[in-house]
């Protein structure tokens, strides 16, 4: 069993409130637009962090993280990108790789728009976290946290940490 914090669209900023659900997971995954590698350290000093890079990320964060991850956790496959679109209107990218991975877990970020939606079609949960920074059109801070226990994806919250400015 592990305890997964769904983040993306952080540019740049930490919110303090973050720091004690980091400490209740067992990893973070950060869905792009992290905006800064000293985000990435301290979450790293807390917890392991995977991630992906996003579009206003500079060459420091696309060259330690990746702009697609596949990754297994138990006997869940992950598909973890920054812009990807959502179940019915993935971009051409994500819907090729969704169709050659065949995950059971598709995430990406970028919209700031928190979605969970179950993909009928590519048999798969797909996920976005909103975005838990303050840059953006969004007006509550969001994030999600989950287990995946085996092939169970399981005790989805949505986290609201308040207002964006």
């Amino acid at each position: 069993m592990r305890r997964i914090l769904l983040l993306s669209d952080t540019h740049s900023y930490l919110d303090e409130k973050i720091e004690k659900y980091i400490d209740a997971a067992d990893e973070v995954w950060h869905a792009g637009d992290i905006g800064s590698l000293v985000l990435c350290h301290e979450i790293e000093k807390k917890k392991p962090l995977r991630a992906v890079y996003g579009n206003i990320d500079g060459q420091d964060i696309r060259k330690t993280y990746p702009e697609n991850d596949v990754f297994f956790v138990e006997q869940t496959k992950v598909f973890m990108t920054h812009i990807g679109g959502y179940p019915g209107r993935y971009n051409t990218e994500a819907k090729k790789r969704i169709e050659q991975e065949r995950p059971h877990l598709f995430i990406c970020g970028h919209s700031h728009i928190l979605k969970i939606m179950y993909d009928k079609t590519h048999q798969l949960l797909h996920l976005n976290p909103g975005a838990c920074g303050i840059h953006g059109f969004h007006q509550i801070k969001t994030m999600l946290r989950f287990v995946i226990d085996g092939s169970d994806i399981k005790n989805m919250e949505i986290i609201e940490l308040g207002k964006r400015a």
